[in-house]
C-alpha cells in the first residue's frame, strides 16, 4: 500500500486536531495542534501513514507490557485476575498441545477456525525453533513473544488498510492505532489476524477490487466468522445501485478462498477440522451476552454469583442474528440516501455481536476500525471504549471470586451485568447516531466535503435507485451538498 499523501491530499480542514474537539484536546500529548505553517510533504518521510504506524507500535508495546505479567505461565495466587493480565495465548500452549508438537486439526481438536489453527502451528514451530537458539527462555515465553510479534504485524496491517480505506481522512485510522482497548486485547487471543484481512478487503473494494477484497473475506471467514458478514452491506449497495457484478466476484472469491483453506483439512482430518463447528453450537452462552443475561436474571435474579449455564437453542440464536442483520438489511435499503460501506459494516457486525451466543471480551475489538470508517468522531468512541475496558476489569475480577478461598474479592454476576448493560446502551447509542447519519447525511462529517462514499469502491458516485432524499445541506451551511446522483449524471466525487 502507498502512502496517502503520495495519491491524495488530505481532506478539506486538514487532520482531526482541527476538525475535532476530543483530538485537538488530546494533540496537546504528541505537541498541540496542526499549525498553520505544519504539513506533509510529498517526498517527506513523515507520512500520515507512518505517524499512524508509529502510533501504533506504540500502543502495541503498552499492549505487551501489559500482558507482560502472565507471560511465564506462572499465574500463581490467581495472578492473571490480580494484574489484569490474562492471554488465551499462554494456557493454549499446552491445552492445544502445542508445546508437545502436535498438529492441529491432525493430532487435536483445535477450538478455533482453520487459519487461526494454521497460525498457532506456525508460530509454534517457529518456537522450537528459537529454543534451539535461544534455550534460557522458556518455551511458553517464546511462543507468546512471537505470538505478539506476529499480531502486532497484523495490528499494523489494520492501521495501514483501514488508513488507505479513509482515502482523504488517514488520520480517522488514528482512531485504531491509539485504541486503548487495543492495549488491553491485541494480545488476549488471535483476533488481529482476522482483522487484519477483514481491514485489507475494505481497503481492496475501496479501490474497485472486487475478487481480492472477496478473497480477504473468505480468508478472514477462515480466521473468524464475523468477515463474512461485510458481504451483507456489498449486496444492499449492489441492490441500491443495481451494481450486481462486483458484489457477484467478491462473494465468489470470498467462497473460494474459504474452500481454499478448509477443505482440504475437512477431507484430510474431518473429525478434528469439525470439532470447532460442534464446539460453537454445544457451548454455553457467554457472561456477556444477552442470553445469559436474560437466562440468569429468569434463574436467580440480579444477585447471582455467576451467569447461569445454559446452552441455548441453536435454532433460537440464528434467529436472533437473521433478524437483526434483516433490522440493518432494512435500514440500508430504507435510508432516504445510499449510505456509506463502512456505516453498514459497522452496524452488520454490531447487529452479529448483540445477538450471538459468544461475545468474547476481545471480540470488541473489532468495532473499533470499522467505527473509525463509519463515524470519525473521538468523544463518544472513547467513552463507548472505556466501557469495554471495565467489562474486561468487571470479568476478570468475577473469576477471581469464583477461584477457591477467593470469594471474598470477587464481583459477583449482578455487578458486572451493570457493565455489560453499560456497554450494550453505549454501543446502541453509536449504532443509533450513525443511523442518524444515514438519515440526514449533511451531519456525516466523511461527506462534509462532498465525497460520496471513499471507501465504496463500485458504489463511490453510483446512481441511487432507491434515493428519496435529492438534496441536503452540508455542515457549514456553506453551499448544497449533493447527496444523490441523478440518472446519467456523474457523482459527486468518483476517482475511480
Amino acid at each position: 500500500m502507498s502512502a496517502p499523501p503520495a495519491t491524495e491530499p488530505l481532506a478539506p480542514g486538514g487532520p482531526p486536531s482541527l476538525r475535532d474537539s476530543m483530538a485537538a484536546h488530546g494533540s496537546g500529548a504528541i505537541g498541540g495542534r496542526w499549525g498553520r505553517h505544519a504539513g506533509v510533504r510529498r517526498n517527506g518521510w513523515w507520512t500520515p501513514l507512518r505517524v499512524l504506524l508509529a502510533m501504533t507500535a506504540f500502543i502495541m508495546a503498552l499492549g505487551f507490557v501489559q500482558k507482560a505479567p502472565c507471560a511465564n505461565g506462572d499465574w500463581t495466587g490467581s495472578k492473571q485476575y490480580t494484574h489484569m493480565c490474562y492471554s488465551d495465548v499462554v494456557p493454549l500452549w499446552s491445552d492445544e498441545r502445542l508445546d508437545i508438537g502436535a498438529v492441529p486439526y491432525r493430532d487435536t481438536a483445535v477450538e478455533y477456525p482453520a487459519l487461526t489453527g494454521g497460525f498457532m502451528w506456525v508460530t509454534a514451530d517457529l518456537t522450537r525453533g528459537v529454543e534451539a537458539v535461544k534455550s534460557d527462555w522458556t518455551p511458553v515465553v517464546i511462543f507468546g513473544s512471537l505470538t505478539a510479534l506476529l499480531l502486532a504485524l497484523c495490528g499494523l496491517i489494520v492501521t495501514a488498510a483501514t488508513a488507505q480505506t479513509a482515502r482523504r481522512r488517514p488520520y480517522d485510522a488514528a482512531i485504531f492505532a491509539l485504541s486503548p482497548l487495543l492495549v488491553f486485547h491485541a494480545f488476549t487471543n488471535w483476533d488481529l489476524l482476522a482483522m487484519a484481512l477483514a481491514s485489507c478487503a475494505l481497503w481492496a473494494w475501496s479501490r474497485s477490487k472486487p475478487v481480492a477484497a472477496g478473497v480477504f473475506i473468505g480468508l478472514g471467514t477462515a480466521a473468524k466468522l464475523y468477515p463474512a458478514f461485510l458481504l451483507v452491506p456489498v449486496w444492499i449497495l449492489a441492490i441500491r445501485t443495481r451494481r450486481y457484478a462486483a458484489a457477484l466476484w467478491a462473494t465468489a472469491a470470498a467462497g473460494v478462498s474459504w474452500l481454499t483453506v478448509n477443505l482440504p483439512l475437512a477431507l484430510a482430518y474431518h473429525h478434528g477440522w469439525w470439532a470447532f463447528y460442534a464446539f460453537s453450537n454445544s457451548r454455553p452462552a457467554e457472561r456477556s451476552t444477552i442470553w445469559a443475561i436474560g437466562k440468569t436474571l429468569a434463574d436467580s435474579g440480579p444477585d447471582a454469583t455467576d451467569a447461569s449455564y445454559w446452552v441455548p437453542p441453536g435454532a433460537a440464536v440464528a434467529l436472533a442474528v437473521i433478524a437483526a442483520v434483516l433490522v440493518v438489511v432494512w435500514l440500508g435499503l430504507n435510508a432516504p440516501t445510499k449510505p456509506r460501506l463502512a456505516q453498514l459494516a459497522f452496524l452488520i457486525v454490531l447487529a452479529f455481536l448483540i445477538t450471538t451466543k459468544v461475545w468474547s471480551p476481545q471480540y470488541s475489538l473489532w468495532l473499533v476500525p470499522l467505527l473509525a470508517l463509519a463515524r470519525p468522531r473521538w468523544k463518544v468512541n472513547l467513552v463507548w471504549q472505556f466501557t469495554e475496558i471495565g467489562v474486561w476489569f468487571a470479568t476478570l475480577t468475577l473469576l477471581l471470586g469464583l477461584g477457591t478461598g477467593q470469594s471474598a474479592h470477587g464481583l459477583p454476576y449482578g455487578g458486572l451485568m451493570i457493565v455489560l448493560i453499560a456497554r450494550d446502551l453505549m454501543l446502541l447509542t453509536l449504532a443509533g447516531l450513525i443511523v442518524r447519519e444515514m438519515w440526514r447525511p449533511e451531519l456525516d462529517v466523511v461527506r462534509a466535503d462532498g465525497s460520496d462514499d471513499p471507501g465504496g469502491g463500485p458504489f463511490d458516485g453510483a446512481e441511487d435507485f432507491y434515493a428519496r432524499l435529492p438534496r441536503a445541506l452540508d455542515t457549514d451551511g456553506a453551499g448544497p451538498y449533493v447527496a444523490i446522483v441523478s440518472p446519467g449524471a456523474p457523482g459527486p466525487r468518483n476517482p475511480h
